[in-house]
């Protein structure tokens, strides 16, 4: 299994859903750098559970500990070990599941990959997982701020049928996003969408939703061509996220519909260099950042378990229906906007981190 990501910014996620607790290694942070559990907590606060009427019921408070790495306030350059402990499970909702696969999961894959399983929780695929990669893009997050005046802003876009609009990706803040329980910054439509969340999860069903992203003043030459381009790799961080159907950046795929005369970006000189003055490109050109905003928008399905019954069929493919219990998101695109923050800011300053050492040689 591979649960490390990043080159020089390395970060290790350990940890399953009804474990004793998750978290992560980061290792490769810069020494030096201001650093405390109150740098880290609230993006944790932003995408625990419990935190609203519009996600699952289970309450975990998510506090981190920083277990090493750092000293008087101040990171060592050695790993920064991070600690969420796990207080609210309860392993017995799964026990009426246990051999049966819950479809569109993955306890299926998972069991026939490796023969065992965790057996309540959805183990390393439930996105409790994810508590791991938030701690650690908080940091990274902190490095690329002080280092670059970078600012990261998520939010979310669609949730089933329902889209925002009018929102300015230039202006966008996160003070803006969370105005709401559903983080839309379109205050007309949030509403519909909290509605649409709150009654699927009164009927025991689910949605889908879209999350979109926008990094600002990134410095210009991030990205490792030809494979590990800059959209490539976050592309590659998104869809490691679970729930996962889909990635675009600038255009993306409307790009396809249009003529070249009008999806180019003309170059002119702007505040003191070379700008473009459109970004269909989404900020990279050749897979290195240009130094405009990076902007791209990720999918999510909606989440696997649901309470309606379910026709389908147990391990040994005998029909059973399945009327599965726990405590669920009925949509995720909330919670996930902390955690689309978190992996961009690991992609990026991973990529400014080698960068740095290029010039360096």
């Amino acid at each position: 299994m591979s649960s490390t990501f990043g080159t020089l910014f390395r970060v290790t996620t350990f940890g399953e859903s009804h474990c004793k607790g998750v978290g992560a290694v980061v290792d490769g942070c810069p020494p030096q750098l201001k650093l405390s559990e109150a740098d880290i907590q609230p993006q944790l606060d932003r995408r625990r559970p419990g935190q609203s009427r519009l996600t699952t019921d289970r309450n975990e408070a998510d506090q981190v500990t920083i277990l090493s790495g750092v000293e008087n306030g101040r990171t060592l350059g050695t790993p920064v070990a991070l600690l969420v402990a796990n207080k609210d499970q309860i392993p017995k909702d799964y026990s009426g599941m246990q051999f049966i696969p819950r479809p569109s999961h993955a306890e299926y894959t998972y069991q026939m990959k490796y023969g065992i399983r965790a057996s309540s929780g959805g183990g390393r695929s439930s996105a409790r997982e994810t508590i791991g990669r938030v701690a650690a893009g908080a940091i990274a997050e902190k490095y690329l701020q002080e280092t670059f005046g970078t600012q990261i802003v998520a939010w979310v876009d669609s949730v089933g049928d329902l889209e925002a609009a009018g929102v300015d990706q230039d202006k966008i803040t996160r003070a803006a996003v969370d105005q709401n329980v559903v983080r839309c910054p379109d205050e007309k439509i949030a509403g519909k969408m909290a509605d649409l969340i709150a009654r699927l999860k009164e009927e025991g069903d689910s949605i889908g939703g879209t999350v979109s992203c926008v990094c600002r003043h990134v410095p210009v030459g991030l990205g490792e061509p030809v494979f590990e381009k800059l959209e490539a790799k976050l592309a590659q961080a998104m869809l490691s996220l679970p729930a996962t159907k889909g990635f675009e950046i600038g255009s993306g795929f409307a790009g396809a519909r249009m003529r070249g005369s009008r999806h180019n970006d003309p170059f002119e000189k702007r505040e003191g260099r070379l700008r473009t003055r459109t970004n269909y490109a989404g900020g990279t050109l050749g897979g290195i950042s240009s130094g405009e905003a990076i902007y791209f928008r990720l999918a999510f399905k909606p989440p696997a378990t649901i309470m309606l019954p379910q026709a389908t069929a147990d391990f040994d493919g005998q029909a059973v229906v399945l009327e599965a219990k726990g405590r669920h998101d009925p949509c995720v695109v909330p919670r996930a906007v902390a955690i689309v923050e978190a992996m961009a800011a690991l992609v990026v300053a991973d990529m400014a981190l080698r960068q740095q050492a290029r010039g360096a040689l």
